[in-house]
């Protein structure tokens, strides 16, 4: 009697060309995952819509510039991802973590540790030394080397020889060099970055986004990177474009 054959089952695994044996693909979880994102702001003239269903995703890694009119809701969605403002609806996810399971004290510790962040107004503290600023956030980490990381960020951003000056003897790209070394020197996963040299001159303002371009890639973070320069934007390797409180363009990876 001849042998009954059964023929091969279909799959749609990949598998090892010498083994045979299935490979797993990993799983690559979003840095940066916003689903369905709206708010709404009372106004005195009525409800004021934001942001209207934001969707975005970003991964490990990647470099986005974020563009778009004044008013579009770039800044709101940053302070989002943030975790410095709550959303009226949908899923904020950073990191694999869901910011809305958190309280006002975890999240203030999920940033300290996970997010760095660049304001275009410095935002320094004004009666500490520029050391001392860049610091702050490796002590709250319990860092006992909080300040020879300090130290060792401000050189990397060329201001050792400013490291006791207080931010008002310090020029504006000096200021936003220490904010810079202070947004890294904790090493986080998510770099966000809201017009960081909107308040400098053209050829400074070139200088400390080198910087952010070259601490970011040093550290393998995921930049977000709110800007209207195209020169900016040519830079990275995706464009989230936005208008009125939607994304337009951009908004899943390609």
């Amino acid at each position: 009697m001849t042998p009954s054959h059964t023929p091969p089952q279909k799959s749609d695994a990949l598998r090892d060309a010498a083994s045979g044996v299935p490979i797993v693909e990993p799983i690559i979880v979003p840095i940066v995952e916003l689903s369905s994102i709206a708010l709404t702001l009372e106004s005195g003239a009525g409800e004021v819509n934001i942001l209207r269903g934001i969707d975005l995703k970003v991964a490990p890694g990647e470099r986005i510039g974020v563009v778009g009119p004044s008013g579009s809701g770039k800044s709101t969605m940053m302070m989002i991802a943030a975790g410095l403002e709550r959303p009226s609806s949908g899923l904020v996810r950073i990191a694999g973590q869901d910011l809305a399971e958190m309280d006002e004290d975890d999240l203030a510790l999920f940033r300290r540790d996970r997010i760095g962040i660049v304001f275009q107004s410095f935002h320094l503290v004004p009666t500490m030394t520029a050391l001392e600023n860049v610091a702050v956030p490796l002590e709250f980490a319990g860092r006992r080397d909080a300040f020879d990381r300090a130290a060792a960020a401000l050189d990397e951003v060329d201001l050792s020889h400013r490291s006791t000056h207080y931010p008002g003897q310090l020029s504006g790209g000096e200021q936003q060099r220490v904010a810079l070394a202070r947004a890294v020197a904790t090493e986080p996963d998510l770099l966000l970055a809201d017009e960081p040299t909107g308040n400098l001159d053209g050829e400074t303002g070139t200088a400390v986004i080198h910087l952010l371009f070259a601490m970011q890639e040093r550290i393998g973070a995921t930049l977000l990177l709110i800007t209207h320069d195209p020169d900016l934007t040519a830079r990275c390797g995706r464009v989230v474009r936005m208008k009125d409180g939607r994304i337009t363009d951009g908004g899943m990876p390609s």
